[in-house]
Protein backbone atom coordinates (compact mmCIF):
# COMPACT_ATOMS: atom_id res chain seq x y z
CA UNK A 1 0.00 0.00 0.00
CA UNK A 2 0.86 3.55 -0.78
CA UNK A 3 3.00 5.72 2.01
CA UNK A 4 1.37 8.81 0.38
CA UNK A 5 -1.05 8.75 -1.93
CA UNK A 6 -4.14 9.88 0.11
CA UNK A 7 -2.13 10.10 3.02
CA UNK A 8 -0.67 12.98 5.65
CA UNK A 9 2.29 13.95 4.94
CA UNK A 10 4.83 16.12 7.20
CA UNK A 11 8.15 16.92 6.05
CA UNK A 12 10.55 18.34 7.90
CA UNK A 13 13.20 20.68 6.44
CA UNK A 14 10.40 21.17 3.43
CA UNK A 15 11.38 24.79 3.08
CA UNK A 16 15.09 24.08 2.59
CA UNK A 17 17.12 23.25 -0.90
CA UNK A 18 16.12 19.74 -0.99
CA UNK A 19 13.06 19.74 0.61
CA UNK A 20 11.21 22.17 -1.31
CA UNK A 21 12.10 19.81 -4.23
CA UNK A 22 10.99 16.86 -1.97
CA UNK A 23 7.53 18.63 -1.71
CA UNK A 24 7.42 19.60 -5.57
CA UNK A 25 8.21 15.93 -6.09
CA UNK A 26 5.42 14.75 -3.80
CA UNK A 27 2.89 16.53 -5.60
CA UNK A 28 3.06 13.68 -8.27
CA UNK A 29 2.13 11.37 -5.58
CA UNK A 30 -1.42 13.25 -4.87
CA UNK A 31 -1.15 12.98 -1.04
CA UNK A 32 -4.39 14.31 0.82
CA UNK A 33 -1.95 16.32 2.36
CA UNK A 34 1.53 18.13 3.20
CA UNK A 35 2.46 20.05 5.79
CA UNK A 36 6.22 21.76 6.51
CA UNK A 37 6.75 22.39 10.14
CA UNK A 38 8.76 26.30 10.31
CA UNK A 39 10.80 26.35 13.07
CA UNK A 40 9.79 29.60 14.11
CA UNK A 41 6.87 28.26 15.53
CA UNK A 42 7.89 24.41 16.03
CA UNK A 43 11.62 24.06 17.39
CA UNK A 44 12.59 20.27 16.71
CA UNK A 45 14.48 20.17 19.69
CA UNK A 46 12.17 20.42 21.92
CA UNK A 47 10.27 17.50 22.70
CA UNK A 48 6.68 19.50 23.49
CA UNK A 49 7.25 20.97 20.19
CA UNK A 50 7.20 17.75 18.42
CA UNK A 51 4.28 16.88 20.46
CA UNK A 52 2.13 19.74 19.79
CA UNK A 53 2.97 19.27 15.71
CA UNK A 54 1.99 15.87 15.44
CA UNK A 55 -1.40 16.31 17.60
CA UNK A 56 -2.49 19.52 14.87
CA UNK A 57 -1.13 17.76 11.55
CA UNK A 58 -1.67 13.97 12.52
CA UNK A 59 0.70 12.71 9.70
CA UNK A 60 0.25 9.70 8.31
CA UNK A 61 4.13 9.65 7.12
CA UNK A 62 7.21 11.60 8.08
CA UNK A 63 9.81 12.65 6.05
CA UNK A 64 12.59 13.68 8.40
CA UNK A 65 15.11 16.35 5.56
CA UNK A 66 15.89 18.72 8.73
CA UNK A 67 19.51 18.56 9.71
CA UNK A 68 21.74 21.16 10.58
CA UNK A 69 24.64 21.13 7.64
CA UNK A 70 27.63 22.32 6.03
CA UNK A 71 30.69 21.87 4.29
CA UNK A 72 34.58 20.82 5.63
CA UNK A 73 34.52 24.47 7.25
CA UNK A 74 31.29 24.75 8.91
CA UNK A 75 31.90 21.10 10.02
CA UNK A 76 34.91 21.68 11.87
CA UNK A 77 33.88 25.29 13.34
CA UNK A 78 30.74 23.65 15.25
CA UNK A 79 30.75 19.64 15.90
CA UNK A 80 29.56 19.68 19.23
CA UNK A 81 26.49 22.00 18.03
CA UNK A 82 26.16 19.85 15.00
CA UNK A 83 25.82 16.91 16.88
CA UNK A 84 23.76 17.57 19.57
CA UNK A 85 21.17 19.27 17.02
CA UNK A 86 20.83 16.65 14.43
CA UNK A 87 20.79 13.70 17.11
CA UNK A 88 18.27 15.58 19.32
CA UNK A 89 15.95 16.14 16.65
CA UNK A 90 15.99 12.74 14.85
CA UNK A 91 15.41 10.93 18.39
CA UNK A 92 12.82 12.86 19.84
CA UNK A 93 10.95 12.56 16.18
CA UNK A 94 11.22 9.09 15.75
CA UNK A 95 10.04 8.33 19.89
CA UNK A 96 7.70 11.34 19.26
CA UNK A 97 5.98 9.51 16.16
CA UNK A 98 6.20 5.95 17.72
CA UNK A 99 4.04 7.45 20.48
CA UNK A 100 1.61 9.07 17.89
CA UNK A 101 1.50 6.00 16.11
CA UNK A 102 2.44 7.44 13.06
CA UNK A 103 2.73 4.20 10.41
CA UNK A 104 5.84 5.68 8.04
CA UNK A 105 8.72 7.04 9.11
CA UNK A 106 11.64 8.15 6.82
CA UNK A 107 14.85 9.24 8.06
CA UNK A 108 17.53 11.07 5.32
CA UNK A 109 20.57 10.55 6.61
CA UNK A 110 24.62 11.31 4.93
CA UNK A 111 26.97 9.80 3.37
CA UNK A 112 29.53 11.40 6.26
CA UNK A 113 28.02 8.47 8.35
CA UNK A 114 30.35 6.25 5.92
CA UNK A 115 34.25 5.22 7.83
CA UNK A 116 37.14 6.99 6.39
CA UNK A 117 38.72 4.66 4.36
CA UNK A 118 35.29 3.09 3.15
CA UNK A 119 36.16 0.72 -0.12
CA UNK A 120 35.13 2.36 -3.55
CA UNK A 121 32.12 1.80 -4.00
CA UNK A 122 30.85 2.38 -0.86
CA UNK A 123 28.47 -0.58 -0.21
CA UNK A 124 25.61 -0.31 3.02
CA UNK A 125 27.23 -3.19 4.50
CA UNK A 126 30.48 -1.22 5.22
CA UNK A 127 28.55 1.08 7.68
CA UNK A 128 29.98 0.25 10.62
CA UNK A 129 33.62 -1.16 9.19
CA UNK A 130 35.31 2.26 11.07
CA UNK A 131 35.34 5.53 12.15
CA UNK A 132 34.06 8.16 10.20
CA UNK A 133 36.44 11.00 8.38
CA UNK A 134 37.21 13.46 11.44
CA UNK A 135 36.18 16.75 10.51
CA UNK A 136 32.37 16.02 9.66
CA UNK A 137 32.43 12.64 12.09
CA UNK A 138 30.28 14.05 14.65
CA UNK A 139 27.51 15.22 12.35
CA UNK A 140 27.79 12.28 10.76
CA UNK A 141 27.28 9.38 13.81
CA UNK A 142 24.60 11.42 14.76
CA UNK A 143 22.70 11.02 12.03
CA UNK A 144 24.00 6.99 11.87
CA UNK A 145 22.84 6.71 15.75
CA UNK A 146 18.86 7.30 13.76
CA UNK A 147 20.01 4.33 11.87
CA UNK A 148 20.21 2.40 15.25
CA UNK A 149 17.28 3.60 16.33
CA UNK A 150 15.22 2.93 13.76
CA UNK A 151 16.01 -0.61 13.24
CA UNK A 152 15.72 -1.07 17.41
CA UNK A 153 12.21 0.72 16.61
CA UNK A 154 10.96 -1.81 13.89
CA UNK A 155 12.91 -4.94 16.89
CA UNK A 156 10.61 -3.68 19.46
CA UNK A 157 7.75 -2.14 18.52
CA UNK A 158 7.33 -2.82 14.56
CA UNK A 159 7.85 1.05 13.48
CA UNK A 160 8.25 0.98 9.68
CA UNK A 161 11.56 3.36 10.17
CA UNK A 162 13.58 3.71 6.71
CA UNK A 163 16.60 4.83 6.12
CA UNK A 164 18.15 6.81 3.46
CA UNK A 165 21.68 7.96 2.74
CA UNK A 166 22.16 10.44 -0.02
CA UNK A 167 25.64 11.44 -1.71
CA UNK A 168 26.48 15.19 -1.91
CA UNK A 169 23.70 16.95 -3.55
CA UNK A 170 23.96 19.82 -5.33
CA UNK A 171 21.45 22.35 -7.64
CA UNK A 172 18.94 25.73 -8.03
CA UNK A 173 18.38 27.27 -4.43
CA UNK A 174 21.88 25.82 -3.32
CA UNK A 175 23.13 26.90 -0.10
CA UNK A 176 26.03 29.55 -1.57
CA UNK A 177 27.25 31.19 1.78
CA UNK A 178 30.69 31.18 1.83
CA UNK A 179 31.33 30.06 5.72
CA UNK A 180 28.60 27.27 5.49
CA UNK A 181 28.71 26.07 1.75
CA UNK A 182 29.54 22.57 0.31
CA UNK A 183 32.00 22.49 -1.90
CA UNK A 184 29.90 23.09 -5.56
CA UNK A 185 27.94 26.38 -4.59
CA UNK A 186 31.07 27.37 -2.63
CA UNK A 187 33.00 26.83 -6.12
CA UNK A 188 30.26 28.53 -8.19
CA UNK A 189 30.46 31.32 -6.35
CA UNK A 190 34.16 32.04 -5.67
CA UNK A 191 34.61 32.09 -9.18
CA UNK A 192 32.03 34.45 -10.25
CA UNK A 193 32.95 36.83 -7.65
CA UNK A 194 36.73 36.58 -8.66
CA UNK A 195 35.02 37.60 -12.60
CA UNK A 196 33.14 40.09 -11.03
CA UNK A 197 36.38 41.56 -9.61
CA UNK A 198 38.35 41.01 -12.50
CA UNK A 199 40.53 38.96 -10.73
CA UNK A 200 42.91 36.83 -12.29
CA UNK A 201 42.34 33.64 -9.34
CA UNK A 202 40.78 31.67 -7.25
CA UNK A 203 42.09 29.85 -3.92
CA UNK A 204 40.72 26.31 -3.24
CA UNK A 205 41.05 24.69 0.06
CA UNK A 206 43.26 21.19 -0.06
CA UNK A 207 44.90 19.63 -2.56
CA UNK A 208 42.62 18.47 -5.23
CA UNK A 209 43.47 15.18 -4.74
CA UNK A 210 40.36 13.52 -3.27
CA UNK A 211 37.36 12.69 -5.00
CA UNK A 212 33.31 12.79 -4.62
CA UNK A 213 30.34 11.86 -6.02
CA UNK A 214 27.55 14.20 -6.69
CA UNK A 215 23.46 13.49 -7.15
CA UNK A 216 21.48 16.67 -8.13
CA UNK A 217 18.74 17.54 -5.46
CA UNK A 218 15.56 16.87 -8.29
CA UNK A 219 17.34 13.78 -8.49
CA UNK A 220 17.40 12.97 -5.16
CA UNK A 221 13.91 14.09 -4.10
CA UNK A 222 12.42 11.46 -6.15
CA UNK A 223 14.29 9.05 -4.82
CA UNK A 224 13.34 9.93 -1.40
CA UNK A 225 9.79 9.99 -2.61
CA UNK A 226 9.59 6.73 -4.46
CA UNK A 227 11.44 5.00 -0.61
CA UNK A 228 9.08 7.04 0.89
CA UNK A 229 5.87 5.37 -0.70
CA UNK A 230 7.14 1.97 -1.41
CA UNK A 231 10.18 1.18 0.23
CA UNK A 232 9.24 -0.65 3.85
CA UNK A 233 12.87 -2.81 4.92
CA UNK A 234 15.02 -1.90 7.67
CA UNK A 235 18.63 -1.98 5.83
CA UNK A 236 19.61 1.50 4.98
CA UNK A 237 20.12 2.83 1.07
CA UNK A 238 22.45 4.89 -0.89
CA UNK A 239 20.97 6.85 -2.94
CA UNK A 240 23.56 8.48 -6.21
CA UNK A 241 24.89 9.01 -9.28
CA UNK A 242 27.52 6.12 -9.06
CA UNK A 243 29.49 8.97 -10.90
CA UNK A 244 32.84 9.69 -8.87
CA UNK A 245 35.16 12.59 -9.82
CA UNK A 246 38.23 14.26 -8.57
CA UNK A 247 38.34 18.05 -6.75
CA UNK A 248 40.58 19.10 -9.67
CA UNK A 249 39.07 17.67 -11.97
CA UNK A 250 35.70 19.39 -10.68
CA UNK A 251 37.17 22.35 -10.04
CA UNK A 252 38.48 22.62 -13.82
CA UNK A 253 34.48 21.64 -14.73
CA UNK A 254 33.12 24.37 -13.29
CA UNK A 255 35.48 27.03 -14.19
CA UNK A 256 35.21 25.87 -18.02
CA UNK A 257 31.80 25.98 -17.16
CA UNK A 258 31.81 29.90 -15.95
CA UNK A 259 34.50 30.65 -18.84
CA UNK A 260 36.68 31.45 -16.30
CA UNK A 261 40.67 30.98 -17.51
CA UNK A 262 42.21 32.45 -13.81
CA UNK A 263 44.53 30.66 -11.85
CA UNK A 264 44.17 28.14 -9.35
CA UNK A 265 45.74 28.35 -6.31
CA UNK A 266 45.86 25.13 -4.15
CA UNK A 267 46.03 25.23 -0.44
CA UNK A 268 47.20 22.13 1.26
CA UNK A 269 47.23 23.53 4.09
CA UNK A 270 43.58 23.18 4.88
CA UNK A 271 41.61 19.73 4.92
CA UNK A 272 40.70 17.65 2.54
CA UNK A 273 38.19 15.56 4.31
CA UNK A 274 37.13 11.97 3.29
CA UNK A 275 40.08 10.64 0.78
CA UNK A 276 37.13 9.29 -1.31
CA UNK A 277 33.59 9.21 -1.91
CA UNK A 278 31.60 6.63 -4.73
CA UNK A 279 28.61 4.63 -4.18
CA UNK A 280 27.15 1.40 -4.89
CA UNK A 281 23.79 2.71 -5.88
CA UNK A 282 22.49 -1.11 -6.84
CA UNK A 283 20.14 -1.57 -3.88
CA UNK A 284 18.12 1.44 -4.21
CA UNK A 285 17.37 0.28 -8.27
CA UNK A 286 16.69 -2.81 -6.66
CA UNK A 287 14.46 -2.12 -3.92
CA UNK A 288 12.97 1.07 -5.38
CA UNK A 289 13.34 1.50 -9.11
CA UNK A 290 15.94 4.51 -8.17
CA UNK A 291 18.23 5.49 -10.82
CA UNK A 292 20.48 9.49 -10.80
CA UNK A 293 18.95 10.61 -14.26
CA UNK A 294 20.89 13.92 -14.43
CA UNK A 295 24.68 14.03 -15.28
CA UNK A 296 26.92 16.21 -13.72
CA UNK A 297 27.79 18.77 -16.52
CA UNK A 298 23.80 19.22 -17.23
CA UNK A 299 23.32 19.85 -13.21
CA UNK A 300 26.13 22.17 -12.92
CA UNK A 301 25.27 24.31 -15.63
CA UNK A 302 21.68 24.62 -14.91
CA UNK A 303 22.78 25.24 -11.37
CA UNK A 304 25.31 28.16 -12.26
CA UNK A 305 23.02 29.68 -14.47
CA UNK A 306 20.48 29.70 -11.18
CA UNK A 307 23.02 31.49 -9.20
CA UNK A 308 23.72 33.93 -12.36
CA UNK A 309 20.22 34.76 -12.46
CA UNK A 310 20.22 35.88 -8.50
Amino acid sequence: MSAIGGRRVVVTGGAGFLGQAVCHELENFHPADIFVPRSAEFDLRDRSAIERLLQQTKPQTIIHLAAVVGGIRANRDNPGRFFYENAIMGIELIEQARRAEVEKFLTVGTICSYPKHTPIPFREEDLWSGYPEETNAPYGLAKKMLIVQAQAYREQYGMNAVNLLPVNLYGPGDNFDPQTSHVIPALIRKIQEAKQEERSWIEVWGTGSVSREFLFARDAARGIVLAADTYNSPEPVNLGSGVEITIRDLVTLICDLCDFRGEIRWDPSKPDGQPRRCLDTTRALREFGFQAQTNLCDGLRETIEWYENL
